[in-house]
């Protein structure tokens, strides 16, 4: 989500003191895309608030990724380092041969984060590594390229480059997509390691609610986020409750056909789609939301169903890894299993006052458990464990 952030409490002593009793002083994060780039979204989150809280706890971080339009090649940011060198794709090479050649300074560790397209640091880089591996990209690969290359992009995941992992840490989200990484790419057990993502702090309830029901979609509007079929499910949904209105936040490729789709059905007065907005405004929108929705077909998490029970807002979410785990199904919100299922489960929680309210309650227990400084800790121990490997 945007680049903007909440204010974030220092992190833990438990940190600083793994990190100096590990001897690893500094640390290369290699990854596709940066928190500042128009097209970020939770994956580029979840490296800013891990390796920030690093550098918090002492390391020299160093996060290598693409080049992105209207931004410098170089920058600090929060107290690490970001190097923006080649496009989406000349990236991999270019930054290999860099850390091959020790132009991006000293290093003890690498990460790397695989999102469709690794690294292979198995191959060019000693221990101490780790990976850091959302999901199984499988679902996408053909929502973002043409057939051919998409094959190719897919075959690289599954079947080419998880030989040269099987003695590599990889730091997944959840059980879910654990379960999901161990089946489809055929990774050891042993060496996948359940690290899930943390809420800002700044995200809790307040404010008041919508007074008519109001359904909220935030993330990047890409095809494989499925927000043509969020807006027909609540077109659905208002035949059964009558007034429910959608907001949708974020931005992307897909915006200008949803803007048609929205025309189309002639649902301007009752769909609004906000574009990127900041984080102020983020949270004033989870605050007023009945409900948190999302259809996407491929998750890791589900950083915004977690960001929003923080506020005290339910999910209500497809079934699928990553958000098996970031929805504690029929306590903090409810999963569907397939389209017609999307639609009776918003129905029922907009029009069910006190089930609703059993399940704000239960959004603000399943969020409390989650926050960035355990994940940090918890994702560089399984990196200090490698040192001396």
């Amino acid at each position: 989500m945007p680049a903007e952030h909440l204010e974030r409490a220092p992190s833990g002593g438990d940190l600083g003191d793994l990190v100096a009793g590990s001897g690893i002083r500094h640390v290369h994060v290699l990854a596709w895309r940066d928190l500042d780039d128009a097209e970020a979204g939770g994956s580029e989150v979840h490296a800013h608030e891990v390796v920030s809280r690093w550098a918090d706890a002492g390391l020299a971080v160093t996060l290598r990724t693409s080049e992105a339009l209207g931004l410098p090649g170089e920058v600090e940011r929060s107290g690490y380092r970001v190097i923006r060198r080649g496009g989406r794709y000349t990236l991999f090479p270019r930054a290999v041969l860099a850390e091959m050649t020790g132009r991006h300074g000293p290093r003890d560790a690498v990460v790397e984060v695989w999102n469709g397209v690794p690294f292979l640091t198995p191959i060019w880089a000693a221990f101490p590594r780790m990976t850091i591996l959302h999901h199984h990209h499988g679902a996408l690969w053909p929502s973002v390229l043409p057939r051919i290359p998409a094959g190719l992009g897919s075959l690289l995941e599954r079947r080419l480059a998880p030989p040269f992992y099987r003695t590599t840490p990889i730091v997944t989200l959840s059980e879910s997509s654990r379960a999901e990484l161990i089946r489809d790419l055929h990774l050891r057990p042993d060496t996948v390691h359940v690290v899930e993502p943390g809420i800002d702090a700044g995200y809790g309830p307040g404010g008041d609610r919508s007074p008519t029901p109001l359904v909220l979609s935030v993330g990047r509007l890409t095809t494989a986020k499925r927000v043509d079929v969020m807006i027909r499910a609540v077109e659905g949904v208002r035949r059964q409750v009558p007034g429910t209105r959608l907001e949708i936040i974020g931005d992307g490729p897909a915006e200008a056909d949803l803007r048609s789709l929205v025309e189309g059905l002639d649902a301007t007065e009752w769909v609004r789609l906000r574009g990127r907005v900041g984080q102020p405004d983020l949270l004033d929108a989870y605050r007023r939301a009945w409900v948190l929705a999302s259809a996407s077909v491929s998750e890791g998490w589900g950083m915004t169903l977690t960001e929003a029970a923080a506020c005290g807002t339910p999910g209500v979410a497809t079934r699928i890894p990553g958000h098996e785990d970031a929805v504690e199904d029929g306590v903090s919100g409810l999963l569907a299993d397939d389209d017609r299922q999307l639609v009776d489960h918003l129905a029922r929680v907009l029009s069910d006052d006190v089930g609703r309210s059993a399940l704000e309650a239960g959004a603000l227990t399943n969020a409390a458990r989650y926050t960035w400084e355990r994940t940090a800790t918890e994702a560089f121990r399984v990196l200090a464990s490698t040192v001396g490997r």
